[in-house]
């Protein structure tokens, strides 16, 4: 029975059957067993496999020593205050993320995608200390409270932040289909769009040979945030396939847009017009060609005509985790397992 209102879970409703082919993305009375031995959802459980092997901890990347001499001997005045104010947005998302993802997790009805959304909050927990620890070994200790909370000083971070939070807070207020589809749709947005031109930052730094330890911490943290984009463009997907009524492609385009303008505004607030590459029209062009390229995985038309090709060069060769040639967009996340032994019990 599919219910019409947007419920939370119970914890066990005993009254309910496992039923793989009664089951839905949301709104489905099940009994709340882990019943992992028959999952619906194949994308989900090639993801739990691909999160799994993608295991790391901060503590193991080596050189933020060689990072911290760095930034007080070779960055410019304006790198400096470009690498402090983008690690304290970065703290927010990853922050907001890990304590947020189970208000959602609690409106899914499928236990294997319960299992990579708990997984993706634990991730997102690895990263806010990774950023802990690149701020305790990198920064001067007077300088880490300011950059944990420059949004008190900074009104466009302020107004960013209250933004998404919003949006957050509308649906745990009031849970409604709207709400809920407006929510997943931000998930995607802000696992696409607002890390990439920060990620696209310490990358560049790196492809100049500056702060590399900063950049190898930020490829794990791409590599996991390519595998949360993946989990909600395939939940918007399902949405759509079983529940056409609540799925809004005008919705998604619009809030994209309003993601790019967030996005140019502030990068350009931030970088300024003298880092290298990052240049306010290079910023403006990588930010709507990557909106196009998150708009094909959901399978939406380009919103932003013209923009096809990436003009960041630099970035493909240094966004290649593997060494390999690819498409680092493509919805399909195989080629970032780090074990191909890792399947599902019933598959040994």
């Amino acid at each position: 029975m599919i219910k019409q209102e947007l419920e939370a879970n119970v914890i066990f409703n005993p009254k309910w059957d496992d039923e793989v082919s009664h089951r839905t993305i949301i709104k489905w009375d099940t009994t709340w067993l882990f019943q992992l031995n028959a999952t619906k959802y194949s994308w989900a459980k090639s993801l739990y496999q691909v999160m799994v092997g993608n295991f790391w901890v901060p503590e193991k990347v080596s050189g933020l020593w060689d990072d911290a001499t760095q930034f007080e001997t070779i960055l410019s005045e304006d790198e400096k205050r470009a690498y402090k104010w983008i690690l304290s947005f970065l703290i927010f998302l990853d922050s907001i993320q890990t304590v947020n993802l189970p208000n959602f997790n609690d409106y899914i009805t499928a236990p294997e995608v319960n299992l990579i959304l708990s997984i993706q909050a634990y991730q997102e927990a690895i990263h806010s200390q990774s950023y802990a620890t690149i701020l305790e070994t990198v920064v001067k200790p007077e300088q880490r409270d300011e950059i944990y909370y420059f949004w008190r000083t900074d009104k466009n971070l302020l107004e960013r932040n209250e933004f998404i939070g919003g949006i957050y807070q509308d649906f745990i207020d009031n849970p409604t289909d709207e709400n809920f589809f407006r929510g997943i749709i931000w998930n995607f947005l802000l696992e696409s769009i607002y890390f990439y031109n920060w990620f696209a930052f310490f990358d560049t730094l790196a492809d100049q040979g500056k702060m590399v330890a900063t950049d190898r911490m930020i490829n794990y943290i791409r590599r996991d945030e390519l595998t949360h984009i993946t989990i909600f463009a395939n939940i918007l997907k399902e949405i759509k396939n079983e529940f056409p009524e609540m799925y809004d492609e005008q919705t998604i385009i619009d809030m994209m847009k309003v993601a790019v303008e967030q996005e140019i505004k502030w990068s350009q607030h931030i970088l300024g017009k003298n880092i290298i590459w990052l240049w306010n029209e290079n910023i403006e062009n990588y930010t709507k060609w990557l909106a196009n390229e998150r708009m094909n995985m959901l399978w939406i038309n380009p919103i932003y005509p013209g923009y096809t090709t990436n003009p960041l060069k630099h970035l493909d060769r240094l966004q290649d985790n593997n060494g390999e040639k690819g498409n680092f967009f493509e919805s399909t996340v195989t080629n970032y397992a780090q074990s191909s032994a890792m399947n599902w019990s019933w598959e040994f």
